[in-house]
């Protein structure tokens, strides 16, 4: 099985933090997302069958505090990814790896084995770094400058790169790392895997135009998107020669009515929000990551607790259908999706709302997997 999430041939969706405790939802509900392996592999399962095109996890290493330490659970993504691609056919999913913690060419092996596991299906997410506490304990310095971090991110991934690309065995010379007679065998199936990087400040945003797949990155509604996506694909045609897409969070509450819909979104993200860990989220934000503007993060503390800060898809599945399909047509190459209940709920979405999608030609029908070579 190939990887197809580059194909270009229309909208992509993927689902985003499943293998975080509490996936996207900062809420104390007893019924959050578990994030156990168990879980993991259901969802995995089921996404493979109903055509999502791709998973998506977040590494993490510390929670956030508060009543419930969100994201106190993390299922590390390298042995998450290989476990998940074995026992799946279609899905392309991503390992998340930061280049502060992790050596150019241990990811390198790393990475390739998972994508042979997956016969082809691996892709990386690459994370220059942002989270203060998670430096601090493991007795690593965080960058004050952007600069700084993203020139580290820059020279890890072309060592990555070349020891994908190269036969043998050679030296690598850098300001970061110096590497004497490395090779690195197997190479990934297809010589390199698809790459995303969450770029949203403007070094980050640099550094997606010259070597991703694709740019994820937050935004405020599809209108910001129109505009972002300009800017992104005009840079990385102008500056590097290269065609990139560009893909944005979003958290989903889908019923049968817009009123079903709102009363669950004020249930678990207003009456039961941990707001103590919501906070600390936006003050990490605020202090170290340029992900979201400050007009944002002071509009958006209810948007935290219902997903992270994403895009909220709110109401009944013409609701979402009509709102990916702006977001479609603002250009973007697709969306992550997070739920509170990932199971249930992406039941629901494929049967409701990816008809819909599929009707309106923003993304073609994935065929059944038996039908599949």
């Amino acid at each position: 099985m190939s990887n197809t999430l580059v194909d270009g041939q229309d909208f992509k969706l993927g689902l985003f933090s499943p293998n975080c405790s509490g996936g996207l939802a900062v809420t104390a509900i007893p019924e959050r997302w578990s994030a156990s392996w168990a879980d993991n592999l259901r969802l995995a399962q089921l996404a493979d069958q109903v055509g999502i095109d791709f998973i998506l996890p977040i590494a993490r290493w510390i929670g956030y505090g508060g009543e419930t330490n969100f994201h106190e659970g993390v299922l590390e993504p390298i042995p998450w990814a290989s476990g998940l691609l074995a026992s799946t056919r279609r899905v392309v999913v991503f390992a998340t790896v930061h280049t502060a913690f992790n050596h150019p060419v241990v990811s390198a092996k790393q990475l390739a084995t998972v994508d042979h596991v997956g016969g082809g299906r691996a892709g990386v997410n690459v994370v220059a770094g942002w989270n203060e506490p998670e430096y601090r304990a493991m007795g690593v310095e965080l960058p004050e400058a952007h600069d700084d971090r993203y020139a580290r991110a820059q020279e890890w991934f072309d060592h990555l790169r070349a020891l994908w690309t190269t036969e043998g065995r050679g030296d690598r010379e850098g300001r970061f790392f110096t590497l004497r007679g490395v090779e690195s065998m197997p190479k990934p199936v297809q010589g390199v895997l698809p790459v995303l990087n969450a770029g949203s400040s403007p070094q980050g945003r640099d550094f997606a135009a010259r070597n991703a797949n694709f740019v994820f990155t937050i935004i405020g509604d599809a209108d910001e998107g129109a505009k972002v996506v300009a800017q992104l694909t005009e840079a990385a045609r102008t500056r590097y020669q290269r065609a990139v897409g560009v893909m944005s969070p979003a958290h989903v509450v889908c019923r049968p009515t817009r009123a079903e819909a709102r009363e669950y979104l004020h249930y678990y993200a207003e009456e039961n929000a941990d707001w103590e860990a919501v906070d600390n989220l936006m003050r990490l934000q605020g202090l170290h990551a340029q992900s979201f503007t400050k007009e944002m993060l002071a509009g958006f503390r209810s948007r935290f607790a219902a997903g992270h800060g994403t895009c909220p898809l709110i109401g009944t599945p013409d609701d979402v259908a009509d709102e990916i399909e702006r977001y479609a047509k603002a250009g973007l190459a697709g969306m992550t999706l997070s739920f509170v209940d990932y199971i249930g709920e992406l039941r629901q979405f494929a049967d409701e709302v990816i008809p819909r999608l599929e009707a309106r030609g923003i993304r073609q029908p994935r065929p059944a997997l038996d039908q599949e070579a």
